[in-house]
């Protein structure tokens, strides 16, 4: 229904007049991905390209042609309605197709989809602004970027854009697009172009689409579940939120989901602000349904991310294209490499917040390979694993799947300190689920979550013979990492000042190739190389998440007294702290208020007294954090508990509803 300006006036009119009220309802469907990473053939369960026997038996995902399907039937019986397809960034980097073509396959088969509109993610860097521009030279639709700034010798140029307005069945639609704040660290963003901060950046285009009229605003965003939830759905005047970069599934019917879908979250400006995200990797399409009144507020949304699934028929021509461009690269993905004896986890849940299968054998293989050349310790982040291997033959393909950045093996030299302040780094942000955590091989240590980023590690060790010895801060240790992480990526900068760096080893997946193919079968296991303490006592809830999902939490900026001025020029509000805070939510159907305040609405003075609030719990909540957050104290988790009707504190259920009393 996108610029059908006169059906939608005219249907808006008969409305009007049949009723004799001023204009009805406005409802608006957004069809909406993030984080598709390359998967342009489906995939199985453990997020790897599918085989041929799975998809015998009904075990496949995803792949643009099943979502190209689905797609599909989701238009054709939304036919007359109000309609938008959202990409939230994050198209890059993942599998052989990515590795072969640069983006032009994902290019391609995005086109083929329509998209509305899309952002960018900190992943469309990864080859670099050439990488970039040459994908903005393809597609056939707007990309929307506030916060991605591009200087006068960028070859981006203006094909970004802050932000856009479409006229969808009468109605104009704002859309304001946000990539990471930390994206340089992320990936290769160049000289040439600035990634501004989120806030400051939507702020001011949200205030100027409202100048210009524009009452429905949407922010499309990749910056992670938990920011879209403390900071992007609380700027002025957003009324939407799209998002991606955390791989976030959202849902109200999957009790593996971070949070219900939509989250509803209280703006200051007195209204609800639905967030979405819908998982990653094709897996799944989100499926929003939004009514806002003729003000332009949001009085309800509901929906469902839709599994693609094997139910879900590829589209013909699409599978054809993709068979066609898979050519090349078979004989290459077919190689087989090696044998595990059992499934390799390399989760995503897993890599990034504890000792995971596969970081245990990608660093013993980076560690075994230049063993002889003085090297002790090994270190990769946790982001940089990207996928799970089942069990049996292990094929080249799989094993550039889990490492698809082609990054090579870089070795160098850094004292102990270093060493620990590297760990301090890579433990700041386990939290968010942040890529950034560490890995490692010939090194043994001990973190607790619970103390303040930068202090965290503890009970080092470093290989020696048979055994472990105490890291020694003053002495300098021989380490092999990745050319990524060695330029300083991911926030691994105390890497840049090493000594004796060479950073042109082989690529990573050459090196895990070898390792699988030199320890043939190999078992795959954990050996308590890295150790969580736990958190809890007898009398306390635990803080420590469970051993099969991520540790993430909802990271606030400091909230504002008064709106957006506040809000653009809070320091605070640059840089995400690490307690989770206090989300106001609603179950996902519950209409909400129908006025929506046109200045923003001021602080009360006075001695009113402060009511309780409400939280949704999503996962990682725990009472002790919560406490922590709004009281300073973990230990004043009762006063939450009792307020809720006490319930287990080990097993908070997401998305039931906490009383959080006053303080």
């Amino acid at each position: 229904m996108i610029r059908h300006l006169q059906a939608g006036l005219l249907t808006a009119s008969i409305l009007a007049l049949s009723s004799g009220a001023a204009f009805a309802d406005y409802e608006l469907n957004i069809l909406h991905i993030n984080d598709l990473h390359s998967r342009i053939e489906s995939i199985n369960k453990y997020d790897s390209t599918c085989s041929a026997e799975e998809e015998g038996k009904n075990e496949c995902f995803g792949g643009v042609a099943r979502l190209k399907t689905e797609i599909d039937t989701k238009r054709q019986e939304l036919t007359g309605k109000n309609l938008l397809l959202l990409n939230a960034g994050d198209n890059f980097q993942g599998s052989l197709f990515f590795t072969t073509y640069k983006g032009a396959a994902e290019a391609e088969f995005l086109n083929l989809m329509k998209f509305d509109a899309m952002t960018v993610g900190n992943h469309e860097f990864d080859e670099g602004e050439d990488g970039l521009a040459t994908f903005l030279d393809k597609v056939q639709f707007p990309v929307v970027t506030s916060n991605v700034l591009a200087g006068f010798k960028s070859k981006v140029g203006e094909r970004v854009k802050p932000s856009i307005v479409l006229d969808v069945g009468g109605q104009k639609i704002g859309i304001v697009g946000a990539v990471a704040n930390d994206t340089p660290e992320l990936s290769s963003v160049g000289d040439s172009i600035l990634i501004a901060q989120d806030i400051d950046t939507i702020t001011a285009e949200v205030q100027k689409l409202k100048g210009e009229g524009v009452n429905k605003i949407i922010a499309l965003t990749h910056v992670g579940y938990p920011r879209d939830l403390a900071v992007i759905a609380k700027i002025p005047d957003v009324d939407v939120v799209v998002g991606g970069h955390s791989h976030s599934l959202l849902s109200n019917t999957d009790e593996k989901a971070e949070g219900p879908y939509p989250t509803m979250v209280d703006n200051p400006g007195g209204y609800k602000v639905p967030v979405v995200q819908a998982g990653s990797y094709s897996k799944y399409l989100g499926d929003l349904v939004v009514t806002f009144d003729d003000a332009g507020v949001v009085k309800a949304a509901k929906g469902d991310p839709i599994l693609i699934d094997s139910k879900i028929k590829p589209d013909a021509s699409v599978l054809a294209r993709v068979a066609e461009l898979a050519k090349p690269i078979e004989e290459l993905k077919t190689k087989i490499i090696g044998k595990t004896d059992g499934p390799i986890d390399g989760s995503r849940e897993t890599c990034r917040a504890r000792e995971c299968e596969m970081g245990d054998l990608v660093t013993d293989a980076m560690l075994d390979r230049v063993k002889d050349q003085g090297i002790v310790i090994a270190i990769i982040n946790g982001g940089g694993l990207r996928a799970s291997i089942d069990a049996g033959d292990v094929s080249m393909g799989e094993a550039i799947t889990v490492l698809p950045f082609q990054n090579t093996l870089s070795t160098f030299q850094l004292t102990g300190a270093d060493i620990a302040a590297a760990l301090e780094n890579g433990l700041s942000q386990v939290e968010e689920g942040g890529g950034r955590f560490p890995q490692v091989a010939g090194l043994k240590f001990t973190f607790d979550k619970s103390k303040p980023a930068g202090s965290r590690a503890s009970n080092i060790e470093v290989k020696d013979g048979a055994g472990f010895v105490a890291l020694d801060p003053a002495k300098t240790y021989g380490v092999v990492s990745n050319n990524f992480m060695r330029g300083g990526g991911d926030g691994y900068s105390v890497f840049k000042k090493a000594e004796n760096a060479y950073d042109y080893g082989p690529g990573l997946e050459t090196v895990l190739a070898d390792y699988l193919a030199k320890n043939n079968p190999y078992k795959p296991m954990t050996d308590g190389r890295i150790t969580e303490v736990a958190a809890a006592t007898a009398s306390e809830p635990s803080t420590q998440t469970s051993t099969d999902t991520a540790a993430k939490s909802v990271t606030p900026d400091a909230k504002p007294a008064d709106g957006s001025k506040a809000l653009a020029g809070d320091a605070a509000a640059e840089k995400p702290a690490t307690e989770t805070p206090v989300v106001q939510a609603t179950t996902p159907e519950t209409p909400i208020a129908e006025t929506k305040p046109v200045t923003e609405t001021p602080v009360a003075s006075g001695g009113a007294t402060p009511s309780a609030e409400k939280h949704v719990v999503v996962r990682g909540d725990t009472l002790w954090d919560l406490a922590k957050s709004v009281y300073g104290d973990g230990e004043l988790w009762s006063r939450i508990a009792e307020a809720s009707g006490n319930p287990v504190p080990e097993k908070l259920e997401i998305g039931t509803e906490l009383t959080i009393p006053a303080k």
